[in-house]
């Protein structure tokens, strides 16, 4: 069964720095395409970053390119998200998720998701 278990987020000013961590068991970790998503109050949830098997490739939403970076480490089942200058309209719950085999950018490709973490920043 495929786990994927987050940590970090919290509470930040305007401008300050998060790390995200999605540890993940269950699955052949280099085979998975991994993602960052987030969804923001009265929003549907939006691709935020991703990156490919082997972290060759990265890919970033416009809202964040240059300010948030992914990447992964297969020897420790591990993706991250680091958020640098953020801003209050990078307030939601961030969600990792993955797809063998694929790398998601939309949501709709991810069929194993984290379980969220907040994310809020005071302006």
């Amino acid at each position: 069964q495929v786990q994927l278990v987050q940590s970090g987020g919290g509470l930040v000013q305007a401008g300050g720095s998060l790390r995200l961590t999605c540890a993940a068991s269950g699955l052949k970790f280099a085979n998975y395409g991994l993602g960052w998503f987030r969804q923001a109050p009265g929003k549907e949830r939006e691709f935020v970053a991703a990156i490919s098997r082997f972290g060759s490739n990265t890919y970033y939403a416009d809202s964040v390119r240059g300010r948030f970076t992914i990447s992964r480490d297969n020897a420790k089942n591990t993706v991250y998200l680091q958020m640098n200058s953020l801003k209050p309209e990078d307030t939601a719950v961030y969600y990792c998720g993955g797809r063998e085999w694929v790398v998601p950018k939309p949501p709709a490709t991810v069929d194993s998701w984290g379980q969220g973490t907040q994310v809020i920043v005071s302006s």
